[in-house]
């Protein structure tokens, strides 16, 4: 039941996401549609290919796709003065996407017996590929390659379910009320990791 919500909460996060930086960028209504589902999907295929599950067991996904769909068609048909505020929004419903993802990646390997840096891995790749992809094709720098702390909140929850310190479900889903509290604090207060700029050097 867990992993069913996360899924849900996670494809709807992403979709609106990826919907919300389409229609930024002037995307048409295809453009919007492609980039929300790519945005849902590709980190769960990007998983799919490293811990050795077929990626055709995305289109037994049927239901998520619907899911995915009704989301993007409701953003596209909200009002424009609503989503005025679109970064906010999209920040918020990135950091949702973020954790449900990555929870939801770590129990998927976890479920296969995969060691703790396939965990890791697969909370990474699950809650942030969406995303990178998503960037890539609208032309951003991806978030998970910035000074910005974002795929560390990935690696915390892989940690988490890897070393069993979170097994419940009320655990999980503390785990994932937490993981997105730490990543909307990130970007309000615009917490940074160390990074060295060599061009002061040339």
């Amino acid at each position: 039941m867990t992993w069913e919500v996360l899924s849900i909460v996670g494809t709807v996060a992403f979709a609106v996401s990826g919907a919300i930086i389409a229609m930024e960028e002037e995307y048409d209504i295809l453009g919007v549609y492609i980039l929300g589902i790519v945005t849902a999907f590709g980190g769960g295929a990007i998983r799919n290919l490293l811990i050795g599950v077929p990626v055709s067991a995305l289109w037994e996904q049927g239901f998520l796709f619907q899911i995915a769909l009704l989301s993007i068609t409701a953003v596209f048909l909200f009002p424009n003065n609503l989503l005025r505020h679109w970064r906010r929004w999209g920040n918020f419903f990135d950091a949702i996407g973020l954790s449900a993802f990555a929870i939801q990646g770590a129990l998927y390997a976890s479920e296969m017996n995969h060691p703790l840096s396939a965990i890791i891995v697969a909370a990474v790749l699950t809650g942030s590929g969406g995303g990178i992809i998503r960037d890539l094709l609208a032309g951003r720098k991806p978030l998970v390659l910035k000074s910005e702390i974002y795929a560390v909140w990935a690696v915390l929850c892989g940690a988490a379910i890897g070393l069993k310190l979170v097994t419940e479900p009320w655990e999980l889903y503390t785990l994932f009320i937490m993981t997105t509290s730490l990543r909307v604090l990130s970007y309000s207060y615009k917490w940074r990791l160390p990074n060295k700029n060599i061009k002061a050097f040339q």
